[in-house]
């Protein structure tokens, strides 16, 4: 797939389906792993699919037309390459998937298709539709604000890089764990294990305080980038360092007045959960 795919998850009834969008072809490739583990529940989804192919022949034949090598963020927070099928191939997959949960899978891929569709002509539906989301989550509203500001500002860093050279998932992935271990002193993958989380997303997990500081980082990095101008990944690298290192100077100061660190262990489903007991 092009370098115009954006990663991104969605949630169907609980469970994580990652998804990515080609910009050039205009379609949603759905990860195939992911939406066998939504229908059949299995805890062994490659081995579930290896399975459907020996009972069905005719889709074991055109398996190589209907799925695509696509990178996707795996649960270690790198981008490895996964099978993946736009809304026709996932359609033809899950015939030979005897689930209950087909038709309501099938009408949620579709919903998902043309969602898109009606973002490409009005981009802040994107933005309400995350913003909702959250809140069916049990965000709170000053949470949403500040994690909308912080995908904004995400996009600008990223835009920044793709300026000076870099492309490659890996190579986002990199820079990212330079800047936040350099404010945080964990690079994503250890911050990751610190709150105890698998698949979910580190950011949806931060604190207020924990999500200004990340953002903050992120500010810097890009408005260091736009001075320094870097080109390529070694100057890139050291713009995310120097761009973290602000963001660990604004944290050494609150702690000193606090007394105590702002890294929390704390994931969304414990403070979530003290936000609802409190309504």
């Amino acid at each position: 797939m092009s370098q115009n795919e954006k990663f991104a998850i969605q949630l169907f009834e609980g469970k994580k389906v990652r998804i990515a969008w080609d910009a050039e072809q205009e379609k949603y490739y759905f990860s195939v792993t992911d939406v066998v583990e939504v229908l059949t529940d299995s805890t062994d989804a490659k081995q579930y699919v290896k399975r459907m192919l020996s009972r069905d022949p005719e889709l074991k034949s055109r398996w190589g037309t209907i799925c695509t090598p696509t990178e996707m963020m795996a649960a270690d927070g790198k981008f490895y390459k996964t099978q993946a099928a736009d809304l026709e191939g996932m359609f033809r997959i899950i015939q030979s998937i005897p689930s209950k949960k087909a038709e309501p899978v099938k009408q949620w891929l579709a919903q998902l298709g043309s969602q898109r569709v009606d973002q490409m002509i009005d981009p802040e539906l994107t933005f309400q539709m995350a913003v909702e989301d959250y809140r069916r989550q049990g965000y709170s509203d000053k949470w949403i604000n500040e994690r909308m500001r912080s995908i904004e500002m995400r996009k600008e860093l990223t835009d920044e890089w793709h300026r000076s050279g870099i492309h490659e998932a890996k190579d986002f992935a990199i820079l990212t764990n330079v800047l936040t271990k350099a404010w945080s002193g964990m690079t994503t993958g250890e911050y990751k294990r610190h709150k105890g989380l698998t698949k979910q997303n580190l950011r949806d997990n931060m604190t207020n305080v924990e999500l200004a500081l990340n953002t903050l980082a992120e500010v810097a990095t890009t408005e260091i980038a736009r001075k320094r101008n870097p080109q390529g990944m070694a100057e890139s690298r050291a713009a995310a360092q120097a761009g973290g290192q602000i963001a660990k100077n604004t944290r050494d100061d609150l702690e000193q007045q606090l007394g105590h660190s702002v890294i929390s262990s704390k994931r969304a489903s414990d403070y979530i959960k003290k936000i609802q007991e409190k309504k």
